[in-house]
């Protein structure tokens, strides 16, 4: 299980979520260029001291990135965004899935929403737009992993 930021924005979102993907194990792709340096001091703030036990692949475009996936037995890449048609919580994930998530700003292009294998979004209330990226992230790779087993080695010793 990997996440992909695509041209990610707000340094502090891109900390959360590579701190997020630290606790969890997995792998980040990020997507060039991004709206700051990779190094600024917000995004390492939010992302704290678990900025050291991620493993990131930077690609400095998304034809790298497309690339690079091209070249590799890698699994399906699922897009969430709100122009998804299939709810997160009702799709069956699988363990080499690549979560993808678009700029806070403005998503990704049409390019992009062609080129994901499947495109998912967070059931929301109608008046709503969307989520913060980092709480979208969260929720989805918790059911990834969730239904893949990804939690069991984490788990592994605690009581229940």
């Amino acid at each position: 299980m990997r996440l992909a930021l695509y041209e990610p924005d707000i340094p502090q979102n891109t900390g959360a979520m590579l701190r997020l993907a630290s606790v969890m194990r997995i792998g980040v792709d990020i997507i060039e260029p991004c709206g700051f340096l990779l190094d600024d001091r917000r995004m390492r703030r939010a992302g704290m001291d678990y900025l050291d036990h991620v493993s990131i692949t930077r690609h400095s475009s998304w034809a790298a990135f497309s690339g690079s996936r091209a070249e590799t037995s890698c699994g399906r890449l699922l897009l969430l965004t709100t122009a998804g048609d299939i709810p997160y919580c009702g799709f069956d994930y699988a363990p080499h899935d690549t979560i993808l998530l678009g700029r806070e700003s403005a998503g990704v292009p049409q390019e992009v929403h062609d080129a994901a294998d499947v495109r998912l979004c967070i059931p929301m209330a109608p008046e709503a737009r969307s989520l913060n990226v980092a709480l979208a992230a969260a929720m989805t790779l918790g059911e990834a992993l969730r239904q893949t087993g990804g939690f069991e080695t984490m788990n592994a010793g605690m009581e229940r």
